[in-house]
């Protein structure tokens, strides 16, 4: 009788890798512009292809790009601020709505309307000196919905949202410079649109007072420059908490994380992962092994998700020169997965991205697909020998999208049920092992006579 092996998964992802082709880069993207002798090791070993968490064009942000690949549908999706308020600890009830807000600064034009002149990233100044405005901010009561601001990093902060109150409602932050602040208004698919508009009118009232708060306070006259003179709070992606399958119910695997952002750990606790946080240094490479090392000694789990947000977080800087070389450093960090691939047959290395970031664009993130390899001794081998977006195309995987990975990686760990295989009342894509066995009834023995 065959004996399916226990096959351990490693799924490291490298936040924003994809990226577009540049002159200076002799028309090549950061990626492939790199020296990565591990990646294209590992690239050569096994399987390549391309990947979209969703569509090819659609723009994602990275929580909605994890909760897809991870084989979760929109509809059930609880929002970025209701994560990160789970990943910060901030307090809460399941009913709050939980929103992100950021300060900035604003210029007024013609009317009277605000528009952004310093935003998230541009305001300057310590988290001790940013805690006396978010502390100005909060608590706050109108029309019997309380506001409550927690400030969680230097210039984040999450808003906590009280009382009879729907997440459905838009954002006020356009993030780009020189764009008008958004009126927050009911979303058009509310499925509560009165509980809705209710929010929203709530909300432009307390950013109101917020920028009169704001503007009152003695520091804003001290003569620093305007980009440490904050006057006014955006807010972006309200949430609220939805109960989801644990992805240990839904996939068959006792997961775990490694990762350094909050909104990861909340990722973590909402789809019922083990969380581990790690912590980012100057040297990524090194950072990289050692999360990758944590995986491989890992005995408790058997789908690790390794994570790091440098890529993502060096296209932010504008130049497509130092993301190439935080790729070249991060490669570093593969040699000890490299190593182990070649002397293991029960582990199963996934390498992707979870969508691309342009290192200039309007764009804050792009809708181009990202490569992806599947590497460990039961995959095919293709001809592809370099990992980056374009060698990846030829590859034998092909184009996957979505929740296709995962069933992919229940293929490679031959875990796979066969399709219309039922044991048990769920229907599930893996093979189970608890279902209810059948008990012979000694009663039918009679039967017989």
């Amino acid at each position: 009788m065959y004996e399916a092996r226990k096959i351990k998964v490693i799924l490291v992802l490298l936040d924003g890798l994809g990226d577009r082709t540049y002159a200076e880069l002799g028309n090549r993207t950061p990626l492939a512009a790199a020296d990565t002798p591990n990646l294209d090791r590992i690239s050569a070993m096994g399987s390549n292809g391309l990947f979209h968490a969703a569509a090819p064009g659609m723009c994602l942000p990275s929580e909605t790009a994890h909760f897809l690949m991870f084989g979760y549908d929109m509809a059930m999706f609880s929002g970025r601020g209701l994560l990160e308020a789970a990943g910060e600890g901030v307090p809460f009830a399941d009913k709050d709505v939980l929103v992100l807000a950021h300060l900035c600064r604003v210029a007024f034009s013609g009317g009277g309307v605000p528009r952004l002149e310093y935003g998230r990233d541009t305001i300057k100044g310590t988290r001790e000196r940013l805690n006396r405005f978010y502390g100005r901010l909060t608590p706050y009561e109108h029309g019997g919905i309380l506001f409550e601001l927690h400030h969680t990093h230097t210039n984040d902060g999450i808003l906590v949202v009280k009382g009879d109150v729907s997440p459905d409602i838009s954002d006020s932050d356009p993030i780009i410079a020189g764009a008008p602040i958004g009126r927050i208004v009911p979303l058009a698919e509310s499925v509560a649109p009165e509980r809705a508009a209710k929010t929203a009118a709530a909300m432009n009232h307390y950013l109101s007072w917020c920028h009169h708060q704001l503007k009152g306070m003695p520091s804003i006259a001290s003569g620093k420059p305007p980009e440490n003179r904050p006057n006014f709070l955006v807010t972006q992606r309200a949430g609220r908490r939805i109960a989801v399958e644990p992805f240990s119910r839904k996939w068959g695997f006792a997961p775990a994380m490694i990762a350094s952002s909050g909104v990861y750990r909340g990722i973590a606790m909402e789809l019922g992962f083990d969380f581990t946080g790690a912590e980012d240094t100057a040297s990524p490479g090194d950072d990289l092994a050692e999360r990758i090392q944590t995986a491989i000694n890992d005995e408790h789990h058997d789908f690790i998700h390794v994570h790091t947000k440098v890529p993502d977080e060096r296209s932010h800087n504008g130049d497509p020169l130092l993301k190439t070389t935080a790729i070249a450093e991060l490669d570093g960090g593969f040699a000890g997965l490299l190593d182990i691939l070649g002397k293991r047959d029960d582990l199963l290395a996934v390498i992707t991205a979870d969508h691309s970031t342009p290192s200039r664009s309007g764009l804050v993130h792009s809708g181009e697909t990202v490569p992806l390899i599947m590497a460990g001794k039961a995959i095919r081998t293709d001809r592809v020998s370099r990992f980056d977006e374009i060698s990846a195309a030829s590859g034998s995987l092909g184009f996957l999208q979505g929740a296709q990975l995962m069933h992919m990686i229940l293929n490679c760990t031959d875990r796979a049920v066969l399709d219309g295989l039922r044991l048990g009342g769920d229907r599930r894509p893996y093979m189970q092992t608890e279902y209810p066995p059948f008990i012979v009834n000694p009663a039918v023995e009679a039967d017989r006579k």
